[in-house]
């Protein structure tokens, strides 16, 4: 049987928790990830993998840092709702370069009101404390091309 190791293919099917262990996420297909530290997988979730098998399950409760950040206040900024190319709404998103990096930024209404819209880059689960368990699917080697390329491909991996 194949343990979990640098340069294996893991699949697995996952759930995850709040703080007050409403699910709030969870695989209908079993997703699939190169694990070796290719930041495929939250890196804890990675640790508790390594050296698992087929059938066997992890249960990580992770702190903000290490899943979606914490709340960075910077992200949230209030614009004038004539700036949007269309009617703003609570819900839509929206993309916008980093000035600082470049990066692509992806922001949330969640507000409309007096002309004014609320925007938040935050990722929505940012400064959540996350429980994230998961039972192990399938493990196999890696294939060259996925080592290569940092991801794994096939059905539930990376499609190029």
């Amino acid at each position: 049987m194949t343990q979990i190791d640098k340069n294996t293919v893991v699949t697995l099917h996952y759930e995850m928790y709040d703080a007050n262990n409403q699910l709030i996420d969870q695989t209908d297909e079993p997703i699939a990830y190169l694990h070796g530290g290719y930041d495929g997988i939250f890196p804890l979730v990675e640790e508790a993998l390594h050296g698992k098998a087929v059938g066997d399950e992890v249960d990580v409760t992770l702190a903000p840092d290490d899943a979606f950040g914490e709340q960075e206040a910077d992200l949230i900024q209030v614009e004038p709702a004539d700036v949007f190319p269309v009617t703003p709404e609570v819900g839509m998103m929206f993309e916008s370069d980093d000035p600082e990096t470049g990066d692509i930024i992806i922001y949330r209404v969640t507000d409309v009101a007096d002309g004014k819209v609320v925007v938040d880059g935050n990722h929505p689960l940012a400064g959540m404390k996350i429980r994230f368990k998961a039972k192990v699917v399938e493990v196999r080697a890696a294939e060259a091309g996925e080592i290569e390329h940092g991801h794994a491909h096939g059905a539930h991996g990376h499609h190029h």
